[in-house]
């Protein structure tokens, strides 16, 4: 008894731990989508997408409340996602002797990488939202973009950012980040640099289908989850890839038929 006593409450302490890290995650991810859901329903113009340029899309915005939302967006869309690093680098700090500020700076620095990099929709909203509405090239342009983002899920470069996403273990033991708080910023914002070469390519297909298209954001954020944890993820992001460039080959001959998956009803509350 006097050997397995103390075994067995650390291991109560370990799932303790696991249970809290993950139920946190997961309700900030929860909260995240409501938010997403009810600044979606007076934002009829993003979740259009791209397709509806000109008079449809009117961005108005400031950019610090656009990267709020964005931050937001990907709180409710990829945390999910990093549920496994985040348990597993909870668990080697607690071993360390660490508290919860490694992990809350760990997510810090995850989100950091995100947050940087909405500036890229931010600036592209901004050049787009003066154009008029017979502007087909943009359509065209949105083609263009769903092909590359599609030939993208077969390149080597995916590939390693998935495998790194994949194995958090791996990922973990292999790299150096030092010790503190500097050091688990710099694990997150790693992290995140893999999870962005993982994933940015169907973010840019959600950009044009409609930034704040619920039904598209959830399809996307589920396929990020699967290929993540799914033991034929791997797989899976071909079969994605391969639909995704046959339909922005589709768009590019006929622009038409990008605005077949982006029209959506306006949702209760927007015309207020």
């Amino acid at each position: 008894m006097s050997v397995t006593a103390p075994h067995t409450a650390y291991g109560d302490l370990q799932r303790r731990a696991t249970l809290t890290t993950g139920g946190t995650l997961l309700v900030l991810a929860a909260v995240a989508w409501l938010l997403t859901a009810q600044r979606s329903s007076g934002m009829t113009d993003m979740v259009s997408g791209l397709a509806q340029v000109g008079g449809a899309m009117q961005f108005d915005l400031a950019a610090p409340v656009f990267l709020a939302m964005w931050v937001t967006m990907m709180v409710a869309m990829m945390f999910p996602t990093i549920a496994p690093i985040v348990l597993l680098h909870r668990l080697v700090i607690r071993r360390r002797g660490g508290g919860p500020a490694a992990t809350v700076s760990f997510v810090g620095g995850y989100l950091l990488v995100w947050a940087a990099i909405g500036v890229v929709p931010l600036l592209t909203l901004l050049a787009f939202r003066d154009l008029t509405a017979d502007a087909m090239w943009v359509e065209r342009g949105c083609g263009a973009v769903l092909v590359v983002a599609g030939v993208y899920q077969f390149t080597a470069w995916k590939q390693a950012c998935l495998r790194a996403c994949r194995t958090p273990l791996t990922f973990l033991s292999t790299h150096d980040f030092g010790r503190g708080l500097r050091g688990t910023v710099r694990a997150g914002v790693s992290h995140g640099a893999y999870c962005l070469g993982c994933c940015w390519a169907l973010m840019a297909v959600l950009f044009a289908v409609g930034l704040m298209n619920l039904a598209w954001m959830a399809a996307i954020a589920v396929v990020f989850l699967a290929e993540k944890t799914w033991r034929h993820g791997v797989a899976l992001t071909k079969v994605v890839g391969a639909a995704t460039a046959v339909f922005g080959l589709v768009v590019l001959a006929y622009p038409d038929a990008l605005g077949a998956v982006t029209t959506t009803a306006v949702m209760p509350g927007a015309a207020m």
